[in-house]
């Protein structure tokens, strides 16, 4: 390498970058070590968790010989990601803070940060994904700014760079970057690529980082750790109380703190009740949340299912939808709204306005308004959209047909005729 490449990794303190960062050593770069600091706050022992991973960062880029550096993003955090899940809440969706982070936080403001104040040639992180391009071309790209139109000038020719599922499936990690921009992606390396998590513990176990190897993988929302969710929410949103009513006789069963506590297909606590109750819809308009008495640990209940959605404009990682979707208007491929479900097949459809409607082969559970249609065309992970609207419920679809089959009431009876 003629050149020595400058990238900065993005080091959150745990194994994942820390090896990331071993591994862009070991390439040749010049290396320095960020740690993002988004959020404010204290676990229930009254340690703040983001000081301890930063200290854990530090470590690791000491060990390494690196520059090490600590940048915080609260204030943007509060404006760009958190703000927004709070307003999401209150229309009665269920957001993912995480996609959006990614979008606002890491793979812009950090992105900008790396390459504009520190002088980077690209950065990385630890994420379990691909692209379609060599390390070694990251470093030829050039900022483009991003199309101004719904789509890109059909007239200019650009190669776009493809996000590609990492090598463990199991750890995929391309759910969570479908929303990041095609400029961000192009001066990113991905150095876990091809790696599964195993070996990825194997090589940071031979390096020494023991003190990450022994924290545990962060689960869930960030902000929130281990803390009760309705607690937590209920901090920053005032109580909407409501009803929490049978689905199947329209039976009042206890009161809730607000639709925004509660999301579809969790279970409901109901106070004096034993079997599990658990939440199948909800009228954010009367503040009803519908619930359903299981006989197990969870419910698959005909309310749950749906196989139709609509996004909201759908960001394609490419910057123009795939041109099979623009020639025929339909394309066939696979779609997921949750990073732990299998990839389920479906036909979108493309609208005027750049959103997409999505027909699944399959009714899915628990389809959810503010949850993100991720879509993939074999290993590509191709964007995503926000899940704006739903289609009927088979438990909908269900009572319809039964009207339908019933016969109907008086045919004998005579009628009078319509006074003119």
């Amino acid at each position: 390498m003629g050149v020595l490449r400058h990238v900065v990794c993005a080091m959150s303190g745990g194994v994942d970058s820390s090896v990331s960062a071993l591994l862009l050593k070991r390439m040749g770069y010049h290396v320095t070590g960020v740690f993002m600091k988004n959020w404010d706050s204290q676990d229930e022992r009254g340690v703040c968790s983001s000081e301890r991973d930063c200290e854990d960062a530090y470590k690791v880029c000491k060990m390494l010989d690196m520059p090490f550096h600590q940048v915080t993003y609260v204030k943007e955090y509060w404006h760009e990601v958190f703000s927004n899940l709070l307003r999401e809440y209150e229309q009665g969706r269920t957001p993912n803070p995480d996609i959006m982070c990614n979008k606002h936080i890491k793979f812009k403001h950090f992105y900008h940060y790396a390459l504009n104040t520190l002088g980077a040639d690209a950065m990385a992180t630890g994420h379990y994904a691909r692209t379609s391009q060599e390390d070694e071309e990251v470093f030829q790209q050039k900022h483009v700014p991003p199309p101004r139109t719904l789509f890109r000038d059909r007239f200019e020719i650009r190669k776009p760079v493809r996000l590609y599922q990492g090598a463990d499936r199991f750890k995929d990690q391309t759910f969570f970057l479908s929303q990041i921009s095609q400029d961000a992606l192009r001066h990113t390396i991905f150095p876990l690529a091809g790696l599964t998590k195993d070996f990825v513990k194997k090589i940071a176990a031979e390096a020494g980082f023991q003190h990450v190897l022994k924290k545990k993988e962060s689960m869930g929302i960030c902000f929130i750790g281990e803390r009760d969710f309705e607690h937590f929410i209920l901090e920053y949103i005032e109580p909407k109380p409501g009803n929490l009513v049978s689905i199947e006789d329209g039976k009042i069963m206890g009161q809730h703190q607000g639709w925004f506590t509660l999301t579809l297909g969790q279970r409901a606590r109901i106070g004096g009740q034993v079997d599990p109750w658990f939440v199948v819809d909800k009228d954010i308009t009367t503040g009803d949340v519908f619930v359903h008495l299981s006989q197990g640990p969870t419910t698959n209940h005909p309310a749950l299912f749906r196989d139709t959605l609509q996004t909201d404009r759908f960001h394609w990682i490419a910057e123009d939808p795939p041109v099979e979707l623009v020639r025929t208007q339909m394309m066939e491929c696979h779609f997921c709204f949750n990073n732990r479900m299998p990839l389920t097949p479906c036909t979108v459809t493309l609208n005027l306005d750049g959103s997409v409607w999505v027909m699944l082969k399959e009714p899915i559970r628990a389809l959810t308004p503010g949850q993100f249609a991720v879509l993939y065309k074999g290993d590509e992970c191709l964007g995503s959209g926000k899940i704006v609207h739903l289609g009927p419920t088979i438990f909908t679809l269900q009572k319809g047909q039964n009207c339908m089959s019933r016969p109907p009431k008086d045919t004998d009876q005579q009628h009078p005729e319509p006074v003119s």
